[in-house]
């Protein structure tokens, strides 16, 4: 159950990111992209572990660290954004 809830929710991130870019007429990764994908990914890592899968577990490590890192990337960039419009 577990697995498949981490993956059906890695699988919204892309129909997310789609009617998010349609709705801009652009592609673009808006910041929830990357939360919904760091947040499946680690249910996936969550479930490989109890299911002791080691091909699941290296598969999704590199990823959640590049989902993460983004998040990290885009909360600076918007901090950075609010300080500059605040000024």
């Amino acid at each position: 159950m577990l697995g498949a809830v981490g993956q059906t929710i890695f699988l919204l991130r892309f129909v997310y990111q789609w009617l998010y870019s349609e709705r801009k007429g652009e592609s673009s990764l808006p910041l929830s992209f990357w939360v919904i994908s760091f947040v499946g990914s680690l249910l996936i890592l969550i479930y490989a572990g109890l299911r002791r899968d080691l091909v699941l577990l290296i598969g999704n490590s590199f990823g959640t660290l590049v989902y993460a890192r983004n998040i990290v990337l885009l909360r600076r960039e918007q901090a950075r954004l609010t300080q500059t419009t605040s000024a």
